[in-house]
């Protein structure tokens, strides 16, 4: 490595993420000209609860963020499984679900991280801007002339999407989402409704089989985060994208079933922040092609049964940017960001198929069955037979190149 990056001058970052945001500030740190350009009229607050583990520690340690991320941790204690007609069957810990490692791994609002990850910004040479979005790219080689939504255009040395699941980088510059998204076979809606079921520092989750209903109590809050989960064919968003479609379409799934689903379809029908996906992953060939490069869940998305996309998120965008600040090839440095992430990303992706899928979305009776079986296991005394040591060793598997972003080692 170099000691700093020279033809790599001007960055243009697609998306104010948790990777998007991580990527300014380690750019700026390494002193490239950075801009991020986010579709958003700001920095989105709120979202679910998310986890922080293993490798994405030490990113956020080498930030100056551990004491703050650690005060936002809030404490999930417990999630108390139900049958199809709502009574309880058994209660797990959420670190044996999670694999997290009590006292280190730490789970807070995505709201919280995404508002600590933007204040290190502040201060800095970082730009945004802010209700825009990239429209056109061309790269003739030497830099990616842009032309945005608004009608603005520039020229960028490289340029970064990180703008998410269904990233419009990646469409501009490898071509339709169809090509890369490995369906894993589910569709969700997440939306807030009142705390009404007493719940505090955890969740409850009815299931049967293909289809499956729950809210998450962040702390003792006045609200919960409820999800309705449920079993395809073929994802349903790409036939039609009305948001008033995929309620009726989730209401008949659900028709019919007891427990707390009528109370969560009522909440979900006049809800208004219901986001409704796919349960899939991004599985890309490469990374990166001429001066465009993709991070975050626009290269590699695990999907959130993995429980890792947002410890990836802050991995990738500090290898990228490490490799970016510290090259003066951006061949050089799109090659060497591959080859020391691919291996870790590709091993947490496999997480969601080997382990969060069954527990969490049962998708046949056979498959319900053994759940159930896992559960009543407690009632015995036993402890489940988890496989949290294996993930919590894959979420630690890549120890971080000791970048120094342009200073002096």
């Amino acid at each position: 490595m170099t000691s700093r990056a020279i033809q790599t001058r001007t960055i243009l970052v697609s998306g104010a993420s948790i990777a998007g945001l991580t990527l300014a500030y380690w750019l700026d740190r390494g002193g490239l000209a950075v801009t991020v350009v986010e579709q958003a009229p700001g920095v989105r607050s709120g979202g679910y609860p998310i986890d922080v583990r293993g490798t994405a520690l030490d990113v956020i340690d080498r930030m100056g963020l551990s004491t703050q991320l650690r005060r936002a941790h809030v404490h999930s204690r417990s999630l108390e499984f139900l049958d199809a007609q709502g009574r309880p069957i058994g209660t797990l810990p959420l670190q044996e679900i999670t694999a997290s490692q009590a006292g280190r791994d730490v789970e807070l609002p995505r709201g919280e991280l995404t508002a600590m990850l933007y204040g290190l910004t502040q201060r800095s040479r970082v730009r945004y801007r802010f209700d825009d979005a990239i429209e056109r790219l061309h790269d003739d080689g030497s830099a990616v002339d842009v032309r945005f939504r608004s009608g603005l255009a520039g020229r960028f040395d490289v340029v970064i999407g990180a703008d998410g699941l269904h990233s419009g980088t990646r469409r501009l510059a490898f071509g339709p989402q169809e090509s890369f998204d490995r369906d894993l076979g589910f569709c969700f809606n997440i939306f807030s409704m009142p705390n009404d079921i007493g719940l505090s520092h955890g969740g409850i989750v009815q299931m049967e089989a293909g289809r499956s209903a729950g809210a998450y109590a962040v702390r003792d809050s006045e609200e919960t985060c409820a999800f309705l989960t449920f079993a395809t064919q073929s994802p349903p968003f790409r036939e039609h994208r009305d948001l008033q479609a995929q309620r009726q379409r989730t209401a008949a799934v659900f028709a019919g079933a007891g427990g707390i689903v009528p109370r969560l379809l009522q909440a979900m029908a006049c809800s208004d922040d219901v986001y409704f996906d796919t349960v899939s992953q991004i599985r890309m060939p490469r990374w990166s092609t001429g001066r465009v490069v993709l991070a975050g869940d626009a290269a590699h998305a695990p999907s959130f049964l993995s429980g890792q996309g947002t410890s990836l998120a802050l991995v990738g965008a500090h290898v990228l940017a490490g490799e970016l600040a510290e090259r003066q090839s951006v061949a050089d440095a799109f090659a060497a960001y591959e080859m020391r992430l691919r291996p870790f990303v590709e091993a947490n992706q496999a997480l969601a198929i080997r382990e969060g899928g069954p527990l969490f979305l049962p998708r046949n009776q056979a498959e319900l069955e053994a759940r159930h079986r896992l559960l009543a296991s407690l009632r015995e005394g036993e402890l489940p037979g988890l496989p949290v040591d294996d993930a919590r060793g894959v979420h630690e598997s890549l120890r971080l190149p000791p970048y120094t972003f342009g200073q002096a080692p």
